[in-house]
C-alpha cells in the first residue's frame, strides 16, 4: 500500500455542480476534510494551497499537473536551499508561505547578480534562463510553492528530501533543447 506523504485539513475541498447536486471531485477518505496531498492534474480541483503548503513536509510534492502548468509545495529546511539551477524553456513562479530566505538570480551561473529577501507572502517571478537559488535564512523550514510553466517535473512527483530530488534529477537529461525525464518529453508525464 502507498502511503501519502501527507494530507491536510480542507474546508475548501472541489466540487462541481451537477443538476443542480453537488458531487465532491476529492471526496475526503476520512469524511472529516482531509485530502490527501498527491498530483490531481488534469482535473479540476481546489483547495487552500496556504494550508497545503504549510502542512507540507516534503523537499517537493506535485499536487497538480497540466498540459501547460504545474503546481508543486516545497519545504526547505533550516540552512538548507533549492540549489543553483536554471530552466531554459520555462517561467516560474514562487509564494512563500512560512519562513524567509534569500533569493539570488543571474544570467550566468557564476554571476547572480540580483539578490533579494523573502518573507512570508512574498512572490518570486523566475524567467526561463535565469540561474536561481533560493536559500533558507530563517529558524524554521521555509514553505514555498511553485507554479512552472509548462511542467518541469514528471507527473505525480514527490522528493522526501532534496537528497531524494537530487538522485532523481539525474534520470533527467537535455535532448534537443527538451528536457527529458526517464525518457519522457513533459507532454508524456501528465497521465490521467
Amino acid at each position: 500500500m502507498h502511503e501519502e506523504p501527507y494530507s491536510y485539513q480542507n474546508p475548501y475541498q472541489g466540487s462541481e455542480v451537477e443538476g443542480g447536486n453537488r458531487s465532491n471531485y476529492h471526496r475526503p477518505p476520512n469524511g472529516i476534510g482531509r485530502v490527501p496531498v498527491k498530483d490531481y492534474g488534469q482535473k479540476p480541483f481546489v483547495f487552500d494551497i496556504n494550508e497545503a503548503t504549510i502542512q507540507n513536509k516534503t523537499y517537493r510534492t506535485a499536487i497538480w499537473t497540466g498540459e501547460h502548468l504545474q503546481v508543486t509545495l516545497m519545504s526547505i529546511g533550516v540552512g538548507e536551499d533549492i540549489g543553483l539551477e536554471m530552466h531554459p524553456n520555462l517561467d516560474q513562479f514562487l509564494r512563500v508561505e512560512q519562513g524567509q530566505g534569500l533569493v539570488r538570480m543571474g544570467e550566468k551561473k557564476n554571476d547572480l547578480s540580483f539578490e533579494a529577501n523573502v518573507y512570508d507572502d512574498f512572490a518570486i517571478l523566475i524567467p526561463a534562463g535565469a540561474w536561481h537559488n533560493v536559500i533558507n535564512t530563517g529558524n524554521v523550514p521555509l514553505k514555498l510553492y511553485s507554479i512552472y510553466g509548462p511542467p518541469n517535473h514528471p507527473f505525480g512527483t514527490v522528493h522526501r528530501t532534496k537528497a531524494d530530488a537530487e538522485a532523481a534529477e539525474e534520470g533527467y537529461s537535455q535532448n534537443s533543447g527538451s528536457q527529458i525525464a526517464y525518457r519522457l518529453k513533459p507532454d508524456e508525464w501528465v497521465q490521467f
